[in-house]
């Protein structure tokens, strides 16, 4: 199966769909949604005066707390045309749920199918799915779905178990993998105490999922650069949310995730709803198209980046979103100092001293944040133990409690048993 060479819109095309499926959207919801109905009637807006994508800034945004408490009334479909529940993994706040219809499922597939593309993908490729793909992840069915419809082959082989991805590889020799990229660490570390070459196996590129392999500024950061230092695979990262049905790919640029701008209308906003700037930090506010069962209007995903908005060398036109810089409600106000755990998670992996770590926050008595590593050492001992102190203090200006943990015990709190993805970020303020 040959790969059809992509098409890339000029920026006024792109705009035109968007405005095209903007107005579809609004006459949708106006029609179908119990809640939207309610939010425009509630502020006297009239749907026929939206006629530009500029113009939607005259709607309120809508968050995850309205999703949360009045789920239900986002849908738009009758039930018995839905055919997948997925949901959310509840990381800020308790899950929601998102119907999808079969055309929804279709555009789930187009979606993944044009950020594999985006990625270099192609039918001759086989894919390596190192996720879970059961819970109600979304993720775990777009990506099966995408790769589908490229034509490529799939070893659903799911999370964890080094010893049976190592398997695998030699045996049904895959050219990609999708994986967290702190897990691509754990498999490095296998290889070398195994003693298998990983620039000798079949895997040339890795689409990471769900960790930062970059800087703002698109260079990898620590993360990225461990695992390029030991494989040489090509890297692309990926952003999305279960709400948005949509994924921001790199391409072999390196320069950020491409928008799909025929699948998605975005925003960047300040604290107080503006847009920022290209190169300035706003929280990921998105407006579906083309969604039937729970599409979203100016939707704020509670996800800071920045975003590039010049042309990419791949020849696409579309806007570039930056890694995840933190989540709004994961900001960590410690000793004086601001951290989002994304940040420190980079601190953590640059450390030979520590094999892994769980993050974990709380409020002491007066309210105030305190932060515990939970760190899984290299090689126990005080030698060590003075090295990692004095390196967060020397980076942060702060140090953090410190717990040692063991193997098992790290385990146990990246994988709790009704989770689907790596835990290493662990909330428990009030």
């Amino acid at each position: 199966m040959r790969v059809p060479i992509p098409i890339f819109q000029t920026i006024g095309e792109s705009r035109a769909v968007q405005e095209r499926k903007l107005q579809e959207l609004l006459v949708y919801l106006n029609r179908n949604s119990p809640f939207y109905r309610e939010l425009f009637a509630e502020h006297g807006i009239d749907i026929r005066e939206i006629r530009t994508v500029a113009d939607i800034v005259a709607i309120p945004t809508t968050g995850k707390e309205d999703l949360q408490r009045r789920n239900g009334d986002f849908l738009c479909v009758h039930p018995d045309r839905i055919i997948e529940y997925a949901s959310t993994s509840g990381t800020l706040g308790s899950p929601v749920t998102i119907a999808l219809t079969e055309n929804d499922l279709v555009r789930l597939a187009l979606n993944e199918y044009n950020s594999f593309l985006c990625a270099d993908g192609s039918a001759g490729d086989i894919y390596q799915l190192m996720l879970t793909l059961d819970r109600q992840f979304m993720a775990g069915i777009a990506y099966y779905s995408g790769l589908r419809k490229l034509g490529a082959g799939i070893i659903r082989l799911g999370p964890g178990v080094p010893s049976l991805q190592w398997e695998t590889i030699a045996r049904l020799k895959p050219t990609a993998i999708v994986a967290v990229p702190s897990f691509l660490l754990k498999l490095i570390r296998f290889a070398r105490e195994a003693d298998i070459d990983l620039n000798a196996s079949s895997v040339r590129k890795a689409i990471c999922i769900g960790e930062n392999i970059r800087n703002t500024d698109f260079s990898l950061n620590i993360l990225g650069r461990k695992i390029k230092e030991a494989w040489n695979i090509q890297l692309y990262s990926t952003y999305a949310s279960t709400e948005m049905q949509t994924a921001f790919t790199e391409c072999g640029q390196g320069q950020g995730g491409h928008l799909q701008p025929e699948l998605l209308i975005v925003e960047l906003l300040d604290e107080h709803d503006r847009s920022v700037a290209a190169g300035e930090p706003g929280e990921v506010t998105i407006t579906t198209l083309g969604v039937e069962g729970m599409p979203l209007l100016r939707y704020k995903t509670g996800d800071i980046c920045t975003y590039a908005d010049t042309p990419c060398g791949c020849g696409r036109t579309s806007m570039r979103l930056s890694p995840v810089i933190g989540r709004k409600k994961q900001m960590i106000k410690f000793k004086g100092t601001t951290l989002y755990p994304p940040a420190l998670f980079d601190l953590l992996n640059e450390m030979d001293e520590i094999l892994d770590f769980a993050v974990e926050v709380h409020s002491n008595e007066i309210g105030l944040d305190e932060v515990l590593l939970h760190l899984l050492p290299a090689d126990p001992g005080e030698g060590s133990d003075h090295r990692i102190r004095a390196y967060l203090q020397a980076r942060l200006r702060v140090t953090p409690s410190i717990r040692y943990v063991s193997a098992d015990e790290i385990q146990k709190m990246h994988f709790p048993e009704s989770g689907r993805k790596a835990v290493k970020f662990i909330d428990r303020r009030n």
